[in-house]
Parts: C-alpha cells; structure tokens; sequence
C-alpha cells in the first residue's frame, strides 16, 4: 500500500540538514510536522511504501530520507499576489500529488490544503485521511484561518474525508457538534527518548518549549521566572509569521532575568538534550490539542506542571499538576524540584504511562486501520460505479 503524508513543513523534521531551513516564516517544527513524520517512518517499518508533499526547501525532487520519498511543490514567495492561489499553489500541489502516485494521502492541521487533497482524490478516486492538529480545528468561531476561501475549503475537505481522527474526547464531540463529522480518537506517537538521566544529573530546573505564537502565552513563563527568583527557567521557543513583536518582547524580557535563559529557536534534531536535562516540564497554553511535549517529557520521566490539561489525563493518571494560577504553579514547581522522593514518585509514573499507553503496537492501531479503511472505501466506490 502506498501511503503519502501532505505537510509544507515536514521536510525539515524528515531531514536533519534541513533542520535549520524556514518556509513561508515559520521557523520552528510543530506538531503536526513531527506527528507526520514520526508516523511515516513507524509506517516504512512496517512495509508500507510512504512518500510526503512538502514545500520547496532547495532541495532535490523525489529525495528520499528514512525511506519516504519527499515530492516538493512551491516557494512561499512564488508566483503573483491573488494569481499564484492557483498558479504554483494549487497546481504545482496536485503536480506533486500525481508524482506521489499514493493509494491514500493524509493531511493534518485545518487550512485551504486539506480542500486541495480532498478535490485530487475525489477526482482520481484515492483515499483521504485527516487528523485533527489542534482544539480550534473542530470550531468554526475558533478556525486559527484568515481567508473565508481557506475556510470553505478545510470544510469541504474534513466532510470529505474518508476518515477523520481526533486527538481526545473533547474535540471528537465538538467536530460533531459543529461539523456533523465522525472521527476516531487516535493517540499521539513520540520519538524515542534519549538518555534517561538520573534526578542527580539534570541540571535544568524548569524547561518551557514551544513555538512562540500568542496562545502559547510565553509571557506566562517570564512571570513564572519572576515569582522564583532562586530557581532556574529555560526557554526555547521560534519566532512564528505575524509574532516578531511577540518574540522581540520575550527576548528582551529574558535578558533582564538573571534567572532565565532563552535560547531562541533550537532545532528539533537537538532539543532532546534538554529534554533529557530537565526536572520539570511547564506548560503556559491557553488551549492546546494534545502537546507532543508532554509526551518527550514524559517519555523520560519529567512531570508536567501545566494551566492545560487534555481530557484531564495529568490529574487523573498522576503525570504533574495542573494549576490554576500563576502563584500555584510555582508553588507547585518549588514543590517538585525540593522534594525528591515526590519527584521520583511522579517520574516512574510518567515513564510507566508511556510505556503501557504509546507502545508503537498499542498507538499505531487507529492509524493504520484508518488508512486501510480509506482505501477499501474508495475501492468499493470505484467498483459500485462501474456499469455492470
């Protein structure tokens, strides 16, 4: 079976020399991204023949990392202002799709690009996967999506599809709610973890990672580090299209901070060591869908203190805290990174979670039957239309 992931933005969590590479501004991998990456490859290794559509880095069509052959599409840059909607965008798209020649394509993330997909397979009779990246995209008030066109699109795209996976309860009655669409809760994979140091060897306190866009609340962080001046923040996060002032504001309140150390943009490749170094994991978001850095947290036994709490599995499984306040959560911090026996406590919890709950066997179950089911569905399609 062939399989092709559709992501602008996943070539440089394909490919490590593209690690550093940006695309239309966005400077940091997400993730949906890592999502579709990490399940690409978990696919190759089961016999799956996988390609991706990503965007044009400079790099060399139909390369292959991994195993997944990437067909490129368009600059950001390329093409006239109104004009370039169609041409490069949606024609050098459904070029790149043709070349992938796939029995399936699965996108992610709400936008005009999972309408693209769905009009190619619904032309050429190819299966369609679409995977909810995030709680706004099964909200139309909340649709994180500028043009009234894009947003037509993600919904004619998402009704279309012949399966649709969600990341908890939650968005799985909201996408009914507001969309009368179907979906199945599949869980997030994780890479494997690194080293998995001992509580005497980590030597950074509080860890925040994320990209920085205003939901994300970095602001939050910087408070954080201001309630705990004898404990140590690190931040890592890269500037996003339409947040330069945001950044250039974190940026500049870090300096002022002898107690917190923003790195700026880090690549993918090597914000594992951090991961690895760290004591406690904290999260500042609004709203999320279901944060991949909870899960490189715990993968190596880091609780999460976090205001966001998906389906309440950190309370309920014992994996952090969930605050409700600024002064709660460095309450809560001082009381993790001081007491050692209840830190130690909740990292074998954390590290026990993942093992028993994302197992690749356990994860890859709803993915791959969805996959499979697109393209029976397609095929009985095909067969039903045929004359007799």
């Amino acid at each position: 079976m062939k399989v092709c992931f559709v992501g602008f933005g996943n070539l440089p969590a394909l490919a490590r020399e593209y690690n550093h590479h940006s695309i239309g501004g966005l400077h940091s991998i997400g993730g949906s991204q890592l999502q579709q990456t990490l399940l690409a490859k978990a696919l190759v290794a089961r016999g799956y023949q996988v390609s991706m559509v990503v965007g044009d880095y400079g790099q060399p069509d139909a390369a292959a990392w991994h195993g997944v052959t990437a067909y490129k599409t368009y600059r950001p840059d390329a093409g006239l202002p109104v004009l370039r909607f169609v041409y490069p965008r949606w024609t050098a798209t459904w070029a790149a799709l043709m070349r992938a020649d796939a029995d399936v394509y699965y996108t992610s993330c709400a936008g005009m690009l999972v309408g693209l997909v769905a009009l190619f397979c619904r032309r050429h009779g190819r299966g369609l996967v679409h995977r909810l990246a995030h709680d706004t995209d099964a909200d139309p008030e909340k649709l994180r999506i500028h043009h009234t066109r894009d947003k037509k699109l993600y919904e004619y795209g998402l009704r279309r599809a012949d399966s649709v996976l969600c990341q908890h309860a939650r968005q799985q009655r909201t996408l009914m709610k507001n969309y009368q669409v179907t979906s199945v809760i599949a869980e997030p994979l994780v890479d494997s973890a690194g080293r998995r140091l001992d509580r005497d060897k980590r030597d950074l306190e509080i860890l925040w990672v994320s990209n920085l866009s205003d939901f994300k609340r970095p602001e939050l962080a910087i408070e954080l580090a201001r309630h705990m001046p004898s404990r140590h923040v690190h931040m890592i996060g890269g500037p996003q299209p339409g947040f330069s002032d945001l950044y250039s504001k974190i940026e500049s309140a870090a300096k002022r901070l002898l107690n917190l150390t923003f790195y700026g943009q880090v690549a993918y490749h090597e914000v594992g060591d951090l991961y690895d170094r760290a004591k406690i994991f904290i999260n500042t978001s609004e709203m999320e869908g279901f944060p991949n850095s909870f899960l490189q947290s715990w993968r190596r036994g880091v609780p999460v203190v976090s205001f966001f709490d998906p389906g309440g599995l950190i309370s309920r499984e014992g994996l952090g805290a969930s605050p409700q306040s600024i002064d709660e959560m460095a309450c809560v911090a001082e009381h993790l990174i001081a007491d050692e026996t209840e830190w130690r406590k909740l990292s074998e919890r954390c590290r026990s979670y993942m093992d028993r709950m994302h197992g690749d066997d356990v994860v890859l179950k709803p993915y791959v039957a969805a996959i499979e089911g697109a393209v029976r569905r397609r095929k009985k399609k095909r067969a039903s239309s045929k004359p007799a």
